[in-house]
């Protein structure tokens, strides 16, 4: 099932016209589209719907509606942290200039609410605008705190988890609430997607946090230790933090916003003393809570328990379990 869904996106995504002049506008555009990635917000769409319907071109483009919207926000994301390199080439700021970036974000976003304005039934176009205009801004709200907690000095586990789920798991709740609502599912059903995908978004982020700690490099796609090294406030920093005794706080200090003359020694300092607060089995618990809270949801769902099965696997996927 999943491969078939990924095979109704795919076309669909290289036919997307975002604009052709001037080509400095929209050539970015199409650049941060062809990078790639999994695609994860449209095929949630389209899973969504499927628990209701046999008939998913219609969704099609709402779909794809948000992966122009997440492409969009990394590619303002890219900018604001000023990282060169996304999905193994360069970021558009890097390859054009950040004023590009910028306006060439801009227009992603026109084109995802046009997307949804000219596919969605006029009946469900008031809520699912409404919807689409509060997730869109939470996310931002999301961005807005990562980079506030950049510099603040006392971030708190709750504040963490909150923007964890504004930034990152928001639009995966919206991803199956849109295609369930459009697929004609109770809003009872709708609510319990979009709580299953927020779930699932918080679960996932906290693995890559986790991962980024003891994951195997060869696997991982990127440097592990790469938060430590940069001082990033992660729910594992935080709960160490908050859970250290004097000792413990004393050697945090000695490389938590100090400078790295050797990142390599960093990573293993405090790797150790999450390892002494047993850090890593207290994450892993907070993983399986959303994740379980997420098939709960999902068991509620008013569908046959077929249809279910693609959901439930991919969410097994994500969190890299077997069962």
């Amino acid at each position: 099932m999943q491969t078939d869904l990924s095979a109704l996106l795919a076309p669909a995504l290289q036919q997307l016209d975002y604009g052709q002049q001037p080509a400095t506008l929209y050539d970015p555009i199409r650049y941060i589209m062809g990078l790639g990635g999994k695609r994860l917000r449209p095929l949630l769409t389209l899973l969504g719907g499927q628990l209701f319907t046999d008939d998913l071109a219609p969704l099609v483009n709402p779909a794809l509606a948000t992966e122009v919207f997440h492409n969009f926000t990394l590619l303002h994301d890219d900018l604001m942290d000023q990282a060169p390199i996304r999905r193994g080439q360069p970021t558009v700021h890097e390859k054009w200039n950040p004023n590009v970036a910028i306006l060439s974000g801009d227009v992603m976003l026109v084109r995802a609410y046009e997307l949804l304005i000219e596919n969605v039934p006029l009946l469900l176009l008031p809520p699912v605008l409404r919807r689409f205009s509060q997730t869109a801004a939470e996310v931002c709200e999301g961005q807005q705190w990562d980079m506030n907690f950049e510099t603040e000095t006392t971030v708190t586990i709750p504040q963490y988890l909150d923007m964890i789920r504004l930034k990152t798991a928001v639009l995966l709740g919206f991803a199956l609430e849109l295609g369930a609502v459009l697929a004609g599912a109770s809003a009872e059903d709708a609510e319990h997607l979009r709580q299953f995908g927020t779930d699932i978004g918080l679960a996932f982020q906290l693995r890559d946090d986790l991962l980024d700690v003891y994951g195997d490099a060869a696997t991982f796609g990127k440097r592990v230790g790469g938060d430590i090294i940069s001082d990033k406030k992660t729910f594992l920093l935080l709960t160490a933090q908050a859970q250290a005794n004097a000792a413990q706080r004393a050697a945090l200090a000695q490389h938590i916003g100090q400078p790295v003359p050797d990142a390599e020694a960093k990573v293993r300092a405090v790797r150790a003393i999450y390892d002494e607060l047993d850090i890593r089995p207290q994450t892993e618990v907070l993983i399986n809570t959303y994740f379980q809270n997420a098939l709960q949801h999902l068991e509620r769902v008013a569908a046959p328990a077929a249809r279910k099965q693609p959901l439930h696997h991919l969410a097994l996927q994500l969190m890299d379990r077997e069962s």
